[in-house]
């Protein structure tokens, strides 16, 4: 899941988050693989997970070196999750689920059950995912509370508010290095491509059957490009394009795709009566809590008293009902909210920065030359997406100023592999539709684009036919026909 709004972190890990899907600078080359030596993983043992409420996963650790590029170095234990096929007699294999966030824990999806596999899926393969490197139970980034506290507000007024957030990035780096140890410093997909290749050796697989969402996808396209011979199926869902050439592309494609999702939600209202503002202009309602928001009158409803900033309202309620695409939802609350009592006037609360997200930024090179750029990006963000001012991809620009990007974006070179599945909604909030069109023709004639022609973030297990196409190409290594679509379903 892309860019997701996270609460702060206390001294455990800080969750790499973000709901949106931040960009490179013109022109920047491809970033060779990480040169390593070959190391044999030991075989996993396995056993069951600690968590009390399991439900027979079992859990195992793998030993990775911290430097893929120094295999004889220190290492550290990789945290991973699996749950067996349901019918041992037709047991294909093993297929790994590369995590989103970036920052979500695969162990607990594999522990907290696999609501994101089909019934097929789930008999036919062990499912089996991982935290990755810097995330939960795998080394995860440790920073300061009191540093993390004092996160400077992302709307930068002046070139000294920028000046002090690269100060302050840089203070946060030095200290959740320090607190974190030297896995901090190899926290790219490109050290987890390695990672991740190691599990394959260790689960005995002899080629690769993945399952990427979302900031998943990243890191099964980077595997196909480093390893093409080694893939036996992959499905890309949701995807991320890490070919995208510069801050302002990104930050005008992010907010394209949730202006976009948000246009379906407004079309949804009008055709429904279901939608508690049917008949209404969606549009005018909405702007109406985005001013009382502004002004600090919004009260948070989760907090009697407290008032909702406009970045929350954007982020936690908006954004998240259209990853979703729970239209009624978030049509209930617009109206539970236009109900509500105003607070009194307050100067207009200031969105924080999100918490350090070091995975991202060391994957994304997010050039920002001074603060008038940073208000034409602004500028530009808020007239592609109206809506849904103070984006978190904005907030995610800012966090990471002045960053050092291991894994800068570079244009896939993946020809090599067999066939690979695409898969993406027409109208999704965080990977929009053209990034999928953009990752599928770098494939070349590797990539296979399957078409869900609804909404939301997600899209494999919505309905029959996306269910059959996805589960035949994995069971089966049937490839949908190119060009294959599949008619949207109720939500």
């Amino acid at each position: 899941m892309l860019f997701r709004a996270t609460s702060a972190l206390r001294r455990t890990a800080v969750r790499c988050a973000a709901v949106i899907a931040v960009t490179a600078v013109v022109g920047l080359a491809g970033a060779p693989p990480v040169a390593a030596a070959p190391v044999t993983p030991e075989a996993l043992r396995w056993a069951p997970c600690d968590d009390t409420d399991s439900l027979g996963a079992e859990c195992a650790t793998l030993e990775v070196p911290i430097d893929w590029a120094r295999p004889d170095r220190p290492t550290f234990g990789l945290a991973v999750a699996r749950r067996e096929a349901t019918d041992p007699d037709a047991r294909v294999g093993s297929l790994v689920f590369g995590p989103g966030g970036p920052g979500d824990s695969g162990v607990e999806r594999v522990v907290g059950g696999l609501s994101r596999f089909s019934p097929e899926v789930r008999r036919r393969f062990d499912i089996v995912s991982f935290d990755p490197r810097g995330v939960g139970r795998s080394n995860p980034v440790m920073c300061s509370d009191d540093l993390l506290a004092q996160r400077p507000s992302s709307d930068l007024e002046s070139q000294a508010d920028f000046d002090a957030t690269l100060a302050y990035n840089k203070r946060l780096r030095a200290d959740c290095r320090a607190r974190t140890g030297p896995v901090f410093e190899h926290l790219d997909t490109a050290q987890t491509v390695r990672d991740l290749d190691a599990l394959r050796g260790a689960l005995g697989e002899a080629r690769l059957t993945f399952h990427g969402s979302s900031y998943g996808t990243l890191l099964g396209a980077q595997y196909a490009e480093t390893f093409p011979r080694r893939v036996r199926a992959m499905v890309l869902e949701s995807v991320m394009d890490h070919s995208v050439s510069s801050t302002r592309a990104f930050l005008r494609s992010a907010a394209a795709a949730a202006q976009d999702s948000f246009g379906e939600f407004e079309k949804w209202c009008a055709e429904h009566s279901a939608c508690a503002l049917h008949g209404r202009d969606v549009g005018r309602a909405w702007q109406g809590l985005l001013s009382r928001a502004e002004r600090g009158e919004l009260e948070d409803p989760k907090k009697p008293g407290i008032p909702l900033s406009s970045s929350d309202l954007v982020n936690a309620v908006a954004f998240k009902t259209l990853y979703r695409a729970t239209y009624a939802e978030l049509a209930t609350k617009i109206v539970e909210m236009e109900a509500s009592s105003p607070l009194p006037a307050a100067p207009a609360s200031a969105s924080s920065l999100p918490s350090a997200a070091p995975v991202f930024c060391a994957d994304w090179h997010l050039p920002v030359r001074d603060h008038q750029e940073y208000v034409s990006l602004v500028g530009m963000m808020n007239r592609t997406a109206p809506d849904l001012p103070r984006l978190l991809p904005l907030q995610m620009t800012a966090a990471c100023l002045g960053t050092p990007t291991a894994n800068p974006q570079h244009r896939l070179e993946a020809r090599e592999a067999p066939p690979v599945l695409l898969s993406n909604a027409l109208h999704d909030p965080a990977t929009g539709y053209p990034w999928a069109v953009s990752v599928a023709r770098q494939f070349g004639r590797s990539g296979v684009l399957l078409t869900y022609e609804g909404q939301g973030h997600g899209s494999v297990t919505r309905g029959p036919c996306m269910e059959r196409a996805v589960d035949g190409y994995l069971t089966d290594l049937d490839v949908p026909v190119r060009g294959s679509r599949c008619p949207a379903v109720p939500s």
